[in-house]
């Protein structure tokens, strides 16, 4: 049995919120099932209500068998870039290959969720102990694929989760997205079309998602040219809703799909030999991929201010990785776009 007081600063916390921050490494699930299985008392006694508003020298007695403990998210090796940060959230560039939340059937494996807690956990001149507490622990409020790049935004608190969350559903949040698509997109410079098709899960494939089933989700991306090559196009997208895979779905329905995607489009990778006309590989050398993941990425972000006398969207911008920076560069050497004249 661990026994915490309620220290000034945590006054008026609701008493998952707190257990979360004592126990980083333990998902709020499980501490909130604690909760209602009476393992957790105020001064002595089980309280059932994980939203029970503390007070200042309440004693919060928990106890955790070691055993029961769910496995924490798993940080990577490196550091995941932070792009901005205020009183209120953090904005960091994932990197592809890396997982948003930790993976169902690879739970050992790195993920963001992990980096940020690792982060948290440092900041706090925290160990791994399992004791060690927050100053605020990480709360991701949207996702983008594994093998996508980008901006994801991170909540510092319930306020502003909860408030994210809101804006999200309502469409206060604004993203941007780069997508390099086979094929020469018709669009004009300037111009920009939306895609409105419904997006559903396909029965016959799991994690697979497809437009105009019946039970499909009203689901809408406006898609403008960003930069032109022979045979390729790269786009800027903005998902208006957000349904699981919908830029890859929309794309790929409207005749466009990802240059590299293995689910909606034809390769996992892309080689020189595919897109430079003569290519003479080195003798007995192996050519590598100029990619090897989605050629997408989260470019930017915009959110609605948090009401402390800002009145304009916070808008943050993530560079563009060097793989993906590599393989525009090749394009604009061996496949640049030529205006034909009639």
């Amino acid at each position: 049995m661990e026994h915490l007081t309620v220290p000034e600063e945590r006054v008026g916390l609701e008493l998952d919120e707190f257990l979360c921050l004592a126990f980083p490494h333990v998902n709020k699930g499980f501490l909130r099932a604690q909760v209602r299985g009476g393992r957790v008392l105020i001064d002595g006694s089980p309280m059932l209500k994980p939203a029970h508003r503390l007070r200042w020298n309440e004693v919060v007695s928990i106890d955790i068998d070691d055993e029961e403990l769910p496995v924490a998210p798993v940080a990577p090796p490196s550091p995941v870039p932070i792009l901005h940060e205020d009183e209120h959230v953090l904005v960091v560039d994932k990197p592809a290959g890396l997982a948003v939340e930790p993976e169902r059937w690879r739970r050992d494996a790195a993920c963001l969720s992990g980096a940020l807690l690792q982060a948290a956990l440092e900041r706090a001149d925290a160990t791994a102990a399992r004791g060690a507490e927050l100053e605020f622990r990480p709360r991701l409020v949207h996702r983008i694929d594994k093998d996508t790049s980008g901006a994801v935004l991170v909540a510092k608190d319930l306020e502003t989760e909860r408030r994210l969350r809101t804006a999200f559903e309502e469409g206060q949040v604004a993203k941007d997205y780069l997508a390099l698509v086979e094929g020469e997109h018709p669009l004009e410079d300037g111009e920009e079309e939306v895609i409105d098709a419904t997006i559903g899960a396909d029965a016959r494939r799991t994690g697979r998602m497809l437009v105009g089933l019946p039970d499909g989700k009203p689901s809408r991306t406006r898609v403008r040219v960003e930069q032109r090559f022979e045979g390729y196009t790269l786009l800027r997208c903005s998902p208006l809703t957000g349904r699981t895979h919908q830029i890859r779905v929309h794309l790929s329905w409207a005749g466009f799909p990802l240059v590299i995607d293995p689910t909606y489009g034809r390769r996992d990778a892309l080689k020189l030999s595919e897109i430079k006309r003569g290519y003479k590989a080195k003798r007995g050398a192996e050519e590598r991929p100029l990619m090897a993941r989605l050629t997408l990425h989260a470019s930017a972000i915009a959110w609605p201010p948090a009401g402390d006398g800002a009145t304009e969207p916070t808008r943050v911008e993530a560079p563009l990785p060097a793989d993906f920076t590599r393989l525009l560069r090749q394009l604009s050497k061996v496949r640049p776009h030529r205006r034909w004249r009639s």
